[in-house]
């Protein structure tokens, strides 16, 4: 064998051994579970291979900047940190070349203080990047200390292939290591958040998270303030030591308000020598602070809520890292807080859907999508007569069966269709259950419009809900359930009440503008503004006489300001009128104009009629005068008229002048007339006060018989006011009198004689 050959067959050697000795690394690293194994195994391996005394394997950490060595190759295994641009290693590591050191100590990169803390003196050093397949540096490989002789390009070379061979196991393990903190950090996370979203209460939550803040921070206190939007106050209910006394401040002032109104982040190692420092807190407290860190809270829209302090650092002042801690804790806060809310928000909505559907005096029956009643409220039960574990879990072709089977077939029809449907006044006959009932049943969809089931309400119109809802059309619901809850409701009563009658004038002209439909429809609008004011005060619709109004104020029920309730209704319902003209003129349509009379006396109301048909009405000669007022209305050109009866109740004060006394058509005796004007505007009416004043003059004039002094006073209220006709009216009615001198029993009394 020649020289050449000889050479050819120790390179093919060489090249199998170190084939053997990557296979065997392989196989030793390919076993290893952790990042830790694979670093001690493979300095053992990278010691011996190179014939090295020691080994080291530096890791980069990216979030520090540092390459890290856990293990050395012996019994020293602590961990040595410094900068990845320092030493031998970090100039590998920076230029990503491999390195033959001969003379440790003569290289201006060695750091000797590696020595100090192994306790190894390190002769020479060859050093290689750990690159991954990728050409990703993530450590350096170092072997320290030949034993025989000095490392040469072989041993280079030997390292480079070993740690080609090892990054995949060294990248692998170092991400598996990371993902495990990640885990256990996210574990300890979920372990604080679940601490904390099990508490309802919120100051427990914030107990806890400021508990926490104040041992992580190693500090003596620590406190929240809240921001009170409605008084600009920052308040605190929490903190490690305090009593519950509630502390506030404006939320400007101290190193609370300057974090709060700015949203920087405040650490002050001398707080009495801070001059934003309010020592209030701690005469109210009895607590002396050193040094104050201090965060603000912001909620995920980004607005600050508030702000955390954590006070007296032990053992000296707050740090950077105390400072990254606490704004971790801070937004945990923010968290909590957010979730606090949420879990009572959603508790609240779930404890009023449970309470609406407990109190609901309708049935509401909800199913699943295979047509199983998944729950059912206490008014269900009652109306279907069955105790809630009959009802639940029962699919509900089973349960509607025979006379209620028509209650499946809807549910059926409306699974299918998904549209809702409607039964009024339908009969349900279940097991005991014989009601009458307006059931609806609606499809339950969620927000994106899948299918959820089918919901039922079963409203009971059966007695006394049938009473109501027959009550309710001609009053305020209110009253009909007072009403209701009358043990005497259906027998007669004579009371005191004030009764109101309208008219529409000139209805007959209007309906033959109209015509029928339009006629329907006119009344329906006019109607509905009327009744809205009469309801308003309180008010009983009676009954509707073709355009014609009927209304009381005092029963079923009194209130002890009818006559006043009364008349308001009366004057809003005029001001209304006009209002509603002016939309109609607006349209093109003709202005309308009404009368009301108001009168209060003693009347006789009840439930009147026959079994098959009743009506809750009054009768009386109190309700005759307030139609006779409202008649009138036209004789005296008045919109609002009533008798001396309510002008002597009001409490109130009105614009009102007497008019007139009167007997009226079927009585004897007369009755003071009094017209209100509180509806009237300047425009309507100028200088009015001035002509009642005047008009006023004039019927004491008229009522004694000076007809002369009656005409002056008369015609001046007619000069201040040309279109007050009631003032033109006694112009002619004075001067037909001192033409016509009545008897020597005038007393001022005029006599109707037409209803």
């Amino acid at each position: 064998m020649n020289v050449v050959e000889r050479q050819e067959h120790e390179d093919l050697e060489r090249r199998l051994r170190r084939a053997e000795m990557l296979v065997q690394t392989y196989r030793r690293l390919a076993v290893l579970d952790t990042l830790d194994q694979v670093l001690e195994a493979l300095v053992g391996i990278v010691a011996r291979e190179t014939d090295a005394e020691q080994a080291a394997l530096f890791l980069n950490d990216p979030r520090t900047g540092e390459l890290y060595s856990r293990v050395m190759h012996g019994s020293f295994r602590r961990e040595i940190r410094f900068l990845n641009d320092e030493g031998v290693a970090g100039r590998v590591f920076r230029s990503g070349q491999g390195e033959i050191v001969p003379d440790a100590y003569g290289d201006s990169h060695f750091n000797p203080k590696i020595d100090q803390k192994t306790g190894i003196t390190t002769r020479n050093i060859i050093a290689v990047p750990i690159r991954t397949a990728a050409g990703e540096i993530i450590g350096v490989a170092e072997s320290i200390n030949r034993r025989s002789g000095a490392f040469g390009p072989g041993d280079l070379e030997t390292l480079e292939e070993l740690t080609t061979q090892a990054s995949i196991f060294l990248k692998s393990t170092q991400f598996a290591e990371e993902m495990e903190r990640a885990k256990v950090q996210e574990l300890e996370f979920l372990d604080m958040v679940s601490g904390i979203t099990s508490e309802i209460d919120l100051s427990a939550v914030l107990r806890k998270v400021m508990s926490e803040a104040t041992r992580l921070l190693d500090a003596e206190r620590s406190t929240l303030f809240l921001n009170d939007e409605k008084t600009g106050e920052l308040w605190s209910q929490v903190g490690e030591g305090l009593t519950s006394t509630q502390i506030r401040m404006p939320n400007h002032l101290g190193i609370a308000g300057a974090v709060f109104t700015s949203g920087a982040t405040v650490n002050i190692p001398h707080a009495y020598a801070d001059l934003r420092f309010n020592p209030e807190f701690d005469r109210k407290t009895g607590f002396f602070t050193r040094s104050i860190l201090c965060v603000p809270v912001v909620n995920k829209e980004g607005r600050t809520i508030g702000v955390t302090q954590v006070l007296n650092k032990k053992g000296g002042v707050f740090t950077e890292e105390d400072e990254s801690r606490l704004k971790a804790f801070t937004a945990q806060i923010a968290v909590g807080l957010e979730n606090a809310k949420l879990f009572n928000d959603i508790q609240n909505m779930k404890n009023y859907n449970e309470g609406m559907l407990r109190s609901m005096s309708n049935g509401v029956l909800t199913l699943d999508e295979e047509g199983r009643i998944h729950t059912c409220n206490d008014a269900g039960q009652r109306i279907l007569g069955m105790e809630r574990t009959r009802i639940v879990g029962v699919p509900a072709a089973e349960l509607f069966t025979e006379r209620g089977a028509w209650v499946a077939e809807r549910i059926r029809r409306v699974d299918e269709t998904q549209h809702a449907d409607v039964s009024m006044d339908a009969e349900l006959e279940l097991g005991s259950c014989r009601a009458s009932v307006n059931l609806t049943v609606l499809p339950l969809l969620s927000t994106e419009e899948k299918k959820l089931g089918t919901m039922l309400v079963i409203e009971d119109i059966t007695g006394e809900k049938r009473i109501k809802t027959t009550m309710s059309r001609y009053m305020d619901p209110s009253i009909a359930d007072q009403l209701l809850q009358s043990e005497d409701m259906l027998g007669g009563k004579s009371n005191p009440a004030t009764v109101l009658f309208t008219d529409i004038r000139g209805f007959t002209t209007v309906t033959e503008k109209l015509g029928a439909a339009g006629t329907v429809s006119f009344l329906n609008e006019y109607f509905t503004l009327m009744v809205e004011c009469i309801q308003r005060e309180g008010g009983m619709l009676d009954k509707f006489i073709g355009d014609a109004i009927m209304a009381a104020f005092g029963i079923p029920l009194a209130h002890g300001d009818d006559e006043d309730r009364g008349l308001r209704a009366a004057i809003a319902m005029i001001r209304t009128l006009h209002a509603w003209n002016v939309e109609r003129q607006a349209r093109g349509e003709d202005a309308v104009d009404m009368g009301v009379g108001v009168n209060t006396d003693v009347v006789v109301s009840g439930n009147i009629g026959s079994p098959r048909r009743m009506d809750y009405t009054m009768i009386g000669d109190g309700v005759n005068l307030a139609a006779r007022l409202e008649s009138a209305c036209k004789q005296y050109f008045a919109r609002i008229l009533i008798s001396e009866n309510t002008f002597r109740k009001l409490r109130g004060t009105y614009r009102i002048r007497e008019i007139d006394r009167v007997v009226v058509k079927g009585k004897t005796e007369p009755v003071g007339v009094y017209e209100v004007l509180d509806y009237h505007t300047e425009a309507s009416f100028p200088n009015l006060m001035e002509a009642v004043g005047h008009f006023e003059e004039g019927q004491r004039h008229y009522r004694a018989g000076r007809w002369d002094a009656a005409i002056r006073s008369f015609g001046e209220a007619l000069r201040i006011n040309p279109a007050d006709r009631l003032a033109g009216m006694y112009v002619s009615r004075c001067e037909r009198l001192k033409a016509e001198p009545p008897g020597d029993d005038w007393g001022g009394v005029w006599v109707m004689t037409a209803k």
